[in-house]
């Protein structure tokens, strides 16, 4: 078995048809991979469409668990993996046709730990017309994940690069659960492991941009909740970052990495403004930033944000006070 690949399932049974389909239309064989379909708690008719699957093909299995979030899901799926590489996708995303097929080849030619490809937004929910021409792609030079994070501007997400099983259980590091931010968090932890890293840039994945998916949901509730895992994810950077700057790492590496923790701050920021949060519980939250190096946010503008919108705002969101005085400007019926 070659590549296992992961699809947490909830409530997407209307995207998973099109996702599976990109899946066995590559240029595998069936018995080198394998699709495993972790229905969580799933209320609509996912489970229904996943099952439909699992019956016409040998090498898609679906399993069902209680509903616990994306990140329980894809520790199950890695618990139940078989394949020499793992890979991560989303329901509602999709991929290129054949492309597969030469992304294994170039990680284990290469013995490598993780590969990156090309990944690339999308509202287009139909598939590529035409598969990506891999004979005239060449890798990276190999490198170890500090040096890909100090010269490559990464993605927070787990869609864009496929993982040696071998080294991720050796590792042992596993996605955060019951909390948003998971990818966020566990992309620079493997990253940071792997001794041995490249970069495919083959065109195979596409992310579909959905108007009302969870990452964009405007529920209050659900919002507050978006609010703190940004807190949360920005505040577990800050020990990474500690542990980095001991053992004297790559300067670049970790100033990529600052910039990224404080991306998570000026995103909170802006949905602070146009959330239900108190201003009480807003200065809790900044007073505690500001013990780490989240915040001010100084590394943020730079190669990775630039432009005159993330300038201006970052100097007016760096003054705590005149930032609860804009806070109070867009919600003032809150307290």
């Amino acid at each position: 078995m070659k590549l296992s690949i992961i699809i947490p399932l909830y409530n997407s049974g209307h995207f998973l048809g099109k996702c599976i389909d990109s899946l066995l239309r590559q240029d595998l064989k069936p018995e080198d991979y394998e699709i495993l379909v972790i229905n969580d708690g799933s209320t609509d008719n996912s489970l229904e469409v996943a099952l439909k699957f699992e019956k016409e093909y040998s090498n898609i299995n679906v399993f069902t668990k209680t509903n616990g979030g994306v990140g329980s899901a894809r520790n199950m799926g890695m618990s139940l993996a078989k394949g020499e590489y793992i890979y991560f996708i989303d329901p509602d995303d999709y991929l290129a046709k054949n492309v597969l097929q030469s992304i294994l080849n170039e990680a284990i030619n290469n013995s490598l730990d993780i590969l990156t490809f090309l990944s690339k937004q999308t509202t287009d929910p139909n598939f590529f017309s035409e598969s990506p021409q891999a004979k005239n792609i060449q890798s990276s030079k190999v490198c170890n994940g500090v040096d890909y994070i100090a010269n490559n501007r990464y993605q927070n997400e787990v869609w864009w690069y496929i993982i040696k099983r071998s080294f991720i259980e050796e590792t042992k590091i596993r996605f955060i659960e019951d909390r948003w931010m998971e990818d966020a968090i566990i992309t620079p932890q493997l990253f940071l492991k792997a001794n041995r890293m490249a970069k495919f840039p083959i065109d195979a994945h596409r992310h579909l941009i959905v108007e009302d998916s969870a990452m964009k949901s405007k529920e209050p509730t659900h919002y507050l909740r978006v609010i703190d895992d940004n807190r949360n994810a920005a505040i577990v950077f800050e020990s990474i970052i500690e542990d980095l700057e001991k053992n004297n790492t790559n300067p670049k590496c970790i100033k990529r990495l600052r910039t990224r923790q404080q991306s998570f701050v000026f995103f909170m920021m802006v949905r602070m403004m146009k959330s239900t949060i108190t201003i009480d519980r807003v200065k809790l939250v900044m007073n505690e930033l500001s013990t780490t190096g989240a915040y001010p946010m100084d590394s943020f503008v730079g190669k990775d944000y630039k432009g005159v919108t993330y300038t201006i705002l970052t100097k007016l969101f760096n003054n705590k006070n005149l930032f609860y005085v804009l806070f109070r400007l867009f919600n003032p019926l809150l307290k």
